[in-house]
């Protein structure tokens, strides 16, 4: 229905599949280049995908057979007129209470446009396409939250009009005066939905929000509420002149600067000394004091999209990834995961330093050539810190950096996704107990915490074992050997986290302005488990409930101390020896064992493991992955 596709030029055709049905269900595709200054191109499937668009630009409609050249049940095929070009799209398919695309031919007097919307529209941006008059016409911009008519094209404030007696239904686009009835010229309108509903299982989600904000010209701006975490805002100041704002999560909407592009500007994509609006839980925060985003006192309006997926995974192949790289040259090497990465613990496994570093995409990663990334160490205490990690995360994968030539690395990568994994991002506020909502959609059965801006353990939060111990107040550490009978009343707040929402109240995971991440797990049925068992120092099955075995496995003694084992199945996870890392601990990758073998169900300790995993009487918890 939505999609947010990053990909870099050919200077040939090239097919872009973001799984959105255009030519079966119809649609807009928007597309910007990051990298230059060119036209923001729009195309449609009512006027055909040779006819193109600028939202940037006056002009009537232009003939181009290589911009957007074809639509297809995947999505669609660019041209080979941007070149090497690093570029953005978006597409917008229609769909009864998001998005739909209508056309009209002007009257001069009173005319009716019907829409199949199937709710009140919350913005409408229209334009004259055809080729008649001459003379171009600016985009009008019709927006709920505010009494007159913006310009798509201008960086004017919203003082036109133009669109009226909009309801559930239809239109009406005024007479001559406004330019949006001229007698015989040709208009198409993008509709776009507000709070309408229709989604998620109940069919009462919202997807799509057009709002507003007033801004205070600080960087602790506005906190909206849209009762869903974005993906995708436009914003623009109704009450002064400013420049469009586009802010999306694959790009870099996130607590890092972000990169921001300008419907209204050929302009390439610009970057920010710091983060313009971030994400959260629930909706989003202006960050930024600049004035296109957050000008004092002034009006600001919105069209925000859903984060997806909203369907529970039963792939985990669509979810999780673990890529083995061990001759990267540094000069693009890409890793193929099939879906966008919003987490990724990397490991170079041969060194003696072999750090597991945490990087995530809510936090800021690097999308084209420029290798950065916040990156946690999991076996540290101290803060996150850029590092040249990994660069161009788009959706597909990610390439590799020079920083590791020809070196084995693993990358352990997994997507955001209902009951399988989700993050949040919060500033401390002890001792006053913090409640953080999550999308999760199911009480998390692990949660990992890190502070970002200081030097603190990783917390743990483990369901099973809690409720092995019939308790609320144990943790866990990951960055050290600890067992999980640590007691801090405070840390979960003596409290249970829920399918909304988790609490915290500790220094450690709550500490007052200080910033956090939470990576929360739950099992999947056929994707994931987050379980414990008892050792018995012979081999052991443990059912996890998978058809194909598990590719990802994590153990922790709980009931002592251990280290934190991971194996995957890119390194081995087979009847023979399997390399293993350990989360907690600089030590180089152990190739030389036979602790953790193959199970359809789930995965098998070997008789030969240690008691780190299997003492007997021991209990363990672990995290397992399809």
């Amino acid at each position: 229905m939505f999609s947010t596709y990053l990909f870099t030029g050919a200077s040939a055709a090239q097919t872009i599949t973001n799984n959105i049905d255009l030519s079966g269900k119809g649609g807009l595709v928007w597309m910007k280049s990051r990298s230059a200054a060119t036209n923001n191109y729009l195309a449609d499937t009512v006027r055909g995908a040779n006819q193109i668009l600028f939202s940037d630009d006056t002009s009537n409609q232009l003939n181009f057979t290589n911009v957007i050249t074809a639509f297809s049940s995947t999505g669609f095929t660019a041209g080979d007129t941007i070149g090497t070009q690093n570029m953005a799209s978006w597409t917008f398919r229609k769909q009864p209470k998001f998005f739909d695309v209508v056309t009209w031919t002007g009257n001069g007097d009173v005319i009716t446009v019907n829409h199949n919307l199937g709710s009140v529209p919350g913005c409408i941006i229209a334009k004259a396409f055809s080729s008649s008059p001459t003379v171009g016409q600016n985009w009008l911009v019709y927006h709920r939250s505010v009494e007159n008519l913006g310009r798509l094209n201008s960086t004017d404030a919203f003082i036109y009009g133009g669109i009226s007696n909009v309801t559930s239904t239809s239109f009406q686009p005024s007479g001559t005066g406004s330019g949006y009835n001229v007698s015989g010229v040709q208009y198409i309108g993008y509709v776009f939905a507000h709070d309408a509903g229709g989604f998620g299982l109940t069919g009462t989600d919202n997807v799509i929000s057009c709002g507003s904000y007033t801004g205070n010209g600080s960087t602790s701006g506005p906190v909206v509420d849209l009762g869903y975490e974005p993906q995708f805002i436009i914003t623009k100041c109704a009450t002064q002149t400013r420049q469009w704002t586009t802010l999306d999560t694959m790009r870099g909407m996130s607590y890092a600067p972000s990169q921001y592009l300008q419907p209204n500007s050929s302009a390439a994509e610009g970057g920010a000394s710091s983060s313009f609006i971030t994400p959260t839980a629930t909706g989003f925060q202006v960050t930024s004091d600049n004035y296109d985003v957050n000008y004092p006192s002034e009006t600001f309006i919105y069209i925000a999209i859903r984060r997806g997926p909203m369907k529970v995974p039963t792939d985990g192949n669509k979810v999780f990834s673990p890529n083995l790289e061990t001759s990267a040259d540094g000069t693009g090497t890409k890793l193929t995961t099939n879906f966008p990465v919003d987490l990724q613990i990397m490991n170079y496994t041969p060194g003696t330093s072999s750090n597991s570093g945490f990087l995530d995409r809510l936090r800021g990663i690097a999308t084209t050539t420029t290798e950065s990334g916040q990156r946690l160490i999991s076996s540290a205490t101290s803060a996150e810190a850029s590092a040249s990690v990994t660069r161009y995360w788009d959706n597909t994968g990610f390439q590799v950096s020079s920083a590791f030539n020809n070196s084995r690395t693993i990358y352990w990568n997994f997507r955001r996704a209902p009951s399988f994994f989700d993050e949040v991002c919060y500033t401390g506020t002890y001792p006053t107990v913090s409640t953080q909502t999550h999308n999760l959609g199911v009480a998390p059965e692990l949660m990992i915490i890190k502070n970002r801006s200081g030097t603190s353990q990783w917390s743990v939060y483990s369901l099973a074992w809690l409720n092995s111990l019939g308790l609320k107040n144990r943790y866990g550490v990951l960055n050290a050997t600890d067992s999980l009978y640590a007691t801090d009343t405070d840390i979960w707040n003596n409290t249970l986290a829920t399918a909304a929402s988790f609490q915290v109240n500790a220094i450690a995971t709550n500490e007052n302005g200080s910033n956090f991440v939470a990576y929360l797990f739950a099992t999947c049925a056929g994707v994931s488990k987050c379980g414990l068992y008892t050792g018995t120092g012979t081999t052991l099955q443990i059912d996890c409930g998978f058809t194909g075995g598990a590719r990802f496995v994590m153990i922790k003694r709980a009931n002592s101390t251990g280290d934190w084992y991971v194996w995957d199945s890119a390194r081995g996870i087979v009847a023979g020896n399997d390399p293993y890392l350990l989360l907690n601990s600089t030590a180089a990758e152990v190739t030389s064992t036979d602790y953790v073998d193959t199970y359809s169900a789930g995965f098998e300790i070997t008789s030969t493991a240690p008691a780190a995993i299997n003492a007997s009487g021991g209990t363990f918890i672990f995290l397992a992955i399809a």
